[in-house]
């Protein structure tokens, strides 16, 4: 007779699937990645995937709508222990990196992979904004808190696609004979604050 599969088997099956794929397209890529390899890999049927998952596309929706909120959650929980946007700014920016450092294949997959981001998967399009606000949130903040005269949209841009840069950068291993990752932005990340640096407010009457 065939076994019964529990409610936990199936979560177990499901989130084995979702490591092995977040691997396989990480390093191969979307179109390097077929539903039989991911099979061969679980040791199961060919068929079996499709039993929780609609097609590739599906599973790779899947995985990024998890890495998404993943690192999401990371950043959010690194600015609730700050006090202050500045130092909440800088924990910010030592979770992204520390998320990149320890995930990787969840990062390649969020970042380098094309796949149109809509409403055919809810879950994939409100895990990647909840990342991509809160990445370039705490600019906004700065903003309030009169720390810089900047458009908060631009400089928080600016200040993620620095952070991006880096981090594909040691990934790749260029930075294997340069300064650490985590020094360039912190170098970066000043130069860009004191270019940005709010103008002391004048207090007192002129004599």
């Amino acid at each position: 007779m065939p076994r019964y599969l529990t409610e936990q088997d199936i979560a177990n099956f499901r989130a084995e699937l979702c490591r092995v794929a977040t691997e396989r397209f990480a390093r191969f890529g979307y179109e390097g990645v077929t539903m039989r390899q991911l099979a061969e890999a679980l040791g199961c049927s060919p068929k079996t995937p499709y039993r929780y998952f609609k097609d590739k596309a599906d599973i790779l929706a899947t995985v990024r709508a998890q890495a998404f909120s993943r690192f999401a959650d990371v950043l959010e929980a690194a600015a609730a222990k700050g006090e202050g946007a500045l130092d909440k700014a800088r924990l910010v920016g030592d979770a992204y990196l520390r998320f990149a450092d320890e995930h990787p294949h969840a990062y390649r997959i969020m970042f380098e992979i094309d796949q149109p981001i809509g409403d055919d998967h809810p879950d994939l399009l409100r895990e990647s904004k909840r990342a991509r606000t809160f990445v370039t949130r705490q600019a906004e903040e700065m903003v309030k808190a009169g720390l810089i005269d900047a458009d908060p949209l631009l400089f928080g841009w600016s200040m993620w696609a620095a952070t991006h840069g880096l981090v594909m950068l040691k990934q790749a291993g260029m930075l294997d004979h340069g300064p650490d990752v985590r020094t360039l932005a912190g170098y970066h990340g000043a130069l860009m604050f004191k270019g940005a640096l709010a103008a002391p407010k004048k207090t007192g009457k002129k004599q």
